[in-house]
């Protein structure tokens, strides 16, 4: 297979919609066309990385961390994020980025790492919003299956565990074909009614083009009726965060499950030792902004990286916070590239980076 079917396996997970605004998720460098062969893991791409893949005849790296995350005005051999670019075409290595898209996603980083927890009931802490439309179109009663088994293929009707959902109810459909028609029924100048049904679905916003087109192709009509709804709805499928449920346990005996979980060298936490955990939440990464997010949803304990002093003394009185790093919140963001690959494409190359370290050190 060639890199961009690669790229679209892990988009069809993680799509790029997902991602935040601020971000740059998708493509860093190189040519999906090429044929690929083999991919290279890893949660930051450095020079050692591109050297890496290079040794092992491996041309596309996959990173959670984008290496261009902010705009950059030349590439040139004076900066680390030049030379690993230069490096990487030179020598025909695609690097692709999956970053807040992968996060987002439904089985993305915060709720690998509640599964890794053994939490149960995972849900996210704040899902989405305004990432959903209704569809509804009017079509013969005689075609509605046709018209609502194609938005389905396209990707219409998927709420949470289920599929192809939709609402139908019948009607009569009313119009008059002026000159220059070509009507699937009715005569030209005449008002004509036809037994109708309005399919409604509801979808992700950023698959609505692809459904309508779908959706006019099944179509008998020459200008069929159809309506696109934004919707406010949270998607609780998509978001930031997870919580969870766990067997009580004290703090001490949460923090020991942590550190051996996410391999962890230390934590900087806050809270009573003594205190039984039975509610978890969890963001992978920089996650302090969710902290307010994991109170409201009566976690006894939120569990992230990157957090500042304010932040534990802000909340301490609130919730126990337990910051495991950012490295090694996100290191499973590798484990979810693999299964998605290897479920994809068996017979793919597929190596985890030795030189994917963390550049923090603890003493």
């Amino acid at each position: 297979m060639n890199i961009r079917s690669v790229i679209n396996a892990i988009e069809d997970f993680a799509p790029r919609a997902l991602q935040e605004s601020y971000d740059n998720a998708g493509l860093q460098a190189g040519d999906v066309t090429n044929i690929c062969t083999g991919v290279l893991l890893t949660l930051d791409v450095n020079e050692n990385t591109v050297t890496e893949a290079k040794e092992y005849g491996l041309n596309c790296i996959i990173s959670h961390h984008p290496i261009l995350f902010k705009g950059i005005k030349s590439i040139s051999p004076d900066t680390s994020t030049g030379r690993i670019l230069i490096d990487a075409i030179s020598n025909g290595i695609t690097i692709y980025s999956a970053h807040t898209n992968l996060d987002n996603a439904r089985f993305g980083v915060s709720n690998r790492m509640a599964q890794m927890l053994g939490l149960s009931g995972i849900r996210t802490l704040q899902p989405q919003s305004a990432t959903l439309v209704k569809l509804a179109v009017f079509v013969p009663e005689a075609h509605a299956d046709k018209v609502r088994d194609a938005m389905a293929d396209a990707g219409a009707g998927a709420i949470g565990d289920y599929d192809r959902c939709s609402y139908s109810l019948e009607g009569t459909g009313r119009f008059r074909a002026a000159t220059g028609a070509n009507p699937f029924v009715g005569e030209i100048g005449e008002i004509h009614q036809e037994a109708e049904t309005k399919i409604e679905v509801i979808a992700p916003r950023r698959l609505s083009g692809r459904i309508i087109r779908a959706m006019l192709d099944a179509h008998p009509y020459e200008e069929p009726a159809y309506d696109i709804i934004p919707l406010d709805n949270a998607d609780n499928y998509s978001g930031s965060g997870a919580v969870g449920n766990i067997k009580p346990t004290t703090m001490g005996g949460f923090i020991d499950l942590l550190k051996a979980t996410f391999n962890c060298k230390a934590i900087r936490y806050c809270g009573d030792e003594r205190k039984t955990i039975t509610r978890v939440a969890l963001c992978g990464g920089s996650g302090a902004f969710l902290t307010s997010d994991a109170i409201a949803s009566g976690a006894d304990i939120y569990v992230t990286g990157d957090v500042k002093y304010h932040d534990f003394t802000s909340f301490a009185d609130k919730i126990a916070i337990a910051d495991i790093g950012h490295y090694e919140s996100e290191q499973c963001s590798k484990s979810i590239f693999r299964e998605i690959l290897e479920k994809k494409f068996p017979g793919l190359t597929i190596k985890d980076a030795e030189t994917d370290i963390n550049t923090i050190k603890y003493i």
